[in-house]
């Protein structure tokens, strides 16, 4: 096997992240965009579900948001949601396709992993946000001292963990790279916004009728 007109692990995680710390900073000032091409393009609009879910997720959470705008951002939420989940799929596609055809093929003891790149790629994303708005916590000035020790501690403690996920990542993407794992993609398939699965939207679908 050969992987020599593939990535390198190292380079391809250290992108990945340099992707997701710029944009997150970028977005904040404006419409998110998508300047990247290939599987950082995949990875990006992946990326940007996450971002516009994130900040749902705390409109929901204000207490004085009215009851109408909170069912909006819970119809927003669930949207955002499925298509992370969709494009989790798509960077796990892209990779098996990438895979096949640089003539990647996995041993026949392959062993399968827990957790895939499109998979590791979203937590990184979501970790990258943490820190972002951890780091935005530290430029307060109405907060004590108390505070900010809590979130300097919480900060190291996420960007070890991101240091700590890329690395498996990168050792994950080794391991498919030399045949001694195999990627699969086995669809989320969530029941909540499919009309034939879930039974309030199909009770009042047969209702309608």
């Amino acid at each position: 096997m050969s992987s020599d007109n593939l990535f390198d692990p190292v380079n391809f995680v250290a992108d990945v992240n340099q992707l997701q710390q710029e944009t997150v900073n970028r977005w904040h000032d404006c419409d998110p965009d998508n300047p990247y091409t290939g599987l950082l393009k995949t990875i990006c609009q992946q990326h940007q579900f996450n971002f516009l879910l994130w900040h749902e997720e705390d409109i929901a959470r204000c207490p004085d948001v009215s009851d109408s705008r909170i069912a909006e951002v819970k119809r927003a939420i669930d949207g955002y949601n499925q298509n992370r989940n969709d494009w989790i799929e798509r960077i796990d596609e892209a990779l098996i396709q990438n895979f096949a055809t640089s003539g990647i093929q996995p041993d026949e003891d392959a062993r399968v992993n827990t957790e895939t790149p499109g998979s590791s790629i979203d937590r990184l994303s979501i970790m990258s946000l943490r820190v972002y708005h951890l780091a935005e916590q530290l430029d307060r000035t109405d907060v004590n001292d108390e505070h900010l020790a809590k979130v300097r501690e919480r900060l190291a403690r996420c960007r070890l963990q991101q240091r700590d996920l890329s690395q498996s990542l990168v050792e994950l993407l080794e391991d498919l790279l030399a045949g001694r794992k195999l990627l699969k993609v086995y669809r989320q398939m969530k029941m909540y916004n499919d009309p034939t699965l879930n039974p309030y939207l199909y009770r009042d679908a047969a209702q309608a009728a």
